[in-house]
């Protein structure tokens, strides 16, 4: 990094950056994703999965990570390309299940033909892009007219949870980050959260991308949403 010093707690990162940051947590990736979720975040992505694929249909899978979203769209019968913009974290994706497709490239900038998928889905990718309103258009680019989208994010929750929230994502998880090698990019978390967009104005910003019948279902208490859409 040269020296250079990386304000994480901002929640807005050069592209760069980000790949870097995410380079650098692969190896301890799925272990605080388990710690962070108590391991329910599993669950949410097998009901991401079942909410938009169809046995048969291409997949995309952005954003990919180590794959976890990925594996259980194939297990929902689709034929999926995961894709994302960190090697590391691909290796270990085609580590767990090296039947499938892995891609290495950019959500704003799709190495793939138009209307190529059936179904795409994104859990927990968008928050950590630099022009959330492009990637929307690209992953509609890449839909056939009729294809389904799913996107699984953190987001801010209301009422009575939302001390909690507080206290575990803006005290706990980045401490539990920085007892792992790498894992002091951790205080990014809950700042992206906060700059992110809420579910009603995310389902705005995928309508105008141009989706239609634009759902969100809230999971735990609100802290992660499900929004599912439909290519018109």
């Amino acid at each position: 990094m040269g020296g250079v010093s990386i304000n994480y707690e901002s929640g807005r990162l050069a592209p760069d950056t980000v790949r870097r940051m995410f380079d650098r947590i692969a190896p301890v990736y799925d272990a605080m994703n388990r710690t962070m979720t108590a391991g329910l975040d599993r669950r949410w992505r097998r009901l991401t999965a079942e909410a938009v694929v169809r046995p048969g249909d291409a997949v995309l899978d952005a954003c990919c990570g180590t794959g976890d979203l990925a594996i259980a769209g194939a297990e929902a019968g689709g034929r999926v390309t995961g894709l994302d913009f960190s090697e590391p974290m691909l290796e270990r994706a085609r580590r767990k299940a090296p039947a499938l497709e892995w891609v290495r490239g950019d959500l704003l900038e799709l190495p793939f033909a138009d209307a190529s998928f059936d179904a795409a889905t994104v859990g927990f990718g968008v928050r950590n892009v630099d022009d959330l309103e492009r990637a929307l258009v690209e992953l509609r680019r890449v839909l056939r007219a009729g294809g389904r989208l799913g996107i699984l994010e953190i987001t801010q929750p209301r009422g009575a949870l939302a001390p909690f929230y507080r206290f575990w994502f803006d005290r706990v998880v980045p401490l539990l980050g920085k007892l792992l090698p790498g894992g002091s990019a951790y205080t990014y978390l809950p700042a992206s959260v906060r700059r992110f967009p809420g579910p009603e104005e995310l389902a705005g910003l995928i309508e105008a991308a141009g989706f239609r019948d634009v759902r969100f279902r809230l999971f735990a208490g609100g802290i992660v949403a499900l929004h599912t859409a439909e290519a018109v």
